[in-house]
């Protein structure tokens, strides 16, 4: 019988940075759950708190200019209780990163086999040798040609795409029971996103690892996730199945943003994009984040935070406007 309890599980989750502007609220009390094997994506313009959440789920955040609260459950364990010992042990072996952009995140100064090696010598203590045999196989894997000549090579030496796939290399190196990935195709064309993409379902359909996916992209969040959820203003205002939120979106955001998606069907018509910008992080209106721009709005959504709406089809959405729905 499977294990009900989530993998993570994240709860009031709030994390602000202090600019000289003022405090920019980034993530505003979102709550969400990660079931073992389960693909999640976060979808939501630029700012809406996507990649914020992500580096909070890793505990990567300036503390200095950072005000996390909330709680995050991983394994079991209370991310923001552990000393930073036991946060780096579940760095790399439970919970792994690919970032966005490869050429920033791999030190420019040891080659790709070197730090794969680095971080499975770190985690699995075993000897360099082993590590180095685990390295090989690990950019086989990710079908990086010639990869015994790649393990000597420096990241500059090669193309984003394989950049890229060593990026994912290194993140898998330890077997994490969880991978995140912050827009892991943003800097690649066309057909290398195609590649890598099609690359990520195949190495979690065999390993098992629960992901979450940030992606600006409403096709790839189709093709992959199991879930979806909707961010605007550092809230989640609707999530649900990638069926439900995808096919019939409740909020009037996610509507919006699904309407504005360039596809096949658009020829000779006129995009619906979505009036106005996304608010200033610094100083959120009291109500709903989302009003100015929402062709629905009503007095109720100045007046304070919208309600979280369980709809009869599970989803949730945070919406007065769901309420008569829900």
């Amino acid at each position: 019988m499977s294990d009900p309890t989530p993998l993570l599980s994240v709860t009031g989750l709030n994390v602000a940075f202090q600019t000289p502007r003022g405090t920019a609220q980034a993530v505003n009390g979102i709550d969400f759950t990660l079931a073992r094997g389960e693909v999640l994506c976060l979808l939501g313009e630029s700012g809406s708190g996507k990649s914020v959440t992500l580096r909070a789920l890793m505990r990567l955040l300036p503390e200095q200019r950072s005000r996390i609260s909330g709680r995050v459950t991983i394994a079991g364990e209370d991310l923001y209780g552990l000393p930073e010992r036991r946060v780096e042990d579940l760095r790399g072996k439970v919970v792994s990163m690919v970032f966005q952009e490869p050429m920033l995140a791999l030190d420019p100064v040891y080659t790709i086999g070197a730090q794969i090696a680095e971080t499975i010598v770190r985690h699995e203590r075993v000897s360099k040798a082993e590590a180095g045999r685990r390295a090989l196989e690990l950019l086989e894997k990710v079908q990086i040609p010639s990869a015994k000549r790649r393990l000597e090579a420096y990241p500059h030496e090669m193309s984003g795409g394989m950049r890229q796939r060593a990026m994912i290399a290194l993140a898998l190196a330890c077997n994490p029971a969880i991978l995140l990935a912050d827009e892991p195709t943003t800097a690649l064309d066309a057909t290398v996103q195609m590649q890598v993409l099609l690359l990520l379902r195949r190495l979690q359909a065999e390993t098992g690892m629960a992901v979450i996916m940030v992606t600006h992209d409403i096709g790839v969040a189709a093709e992959t996730a199991d879930r979806v959820a909707v961010m605007y203003a550092g809230r989640i205002v609707e999530q649900g199945t990638a069926a439900q939120v995808l096919k019939t979106p409740q909020h009037p955001y996610a509507t919006g943003l699904f309407a504005s998606t360039v596809h096949a069907g658009l020829k000779d018509r006129r995009l619906d994009a979505i009036p106005g910008a996304p608010p200033d992080l610094t100083a959120l209106p009291p109500g709903c984040a989302f009003a100015p721009r929402c062709a629905r709005r009503r007095e109720a959504c100045d007046v304070g935070q919208p309600p979280k709406i369980r709809m009869a089809d599970a989803r949730e959405v945070l919406c007065v406007d769901a309420v008569a729905a829900g």
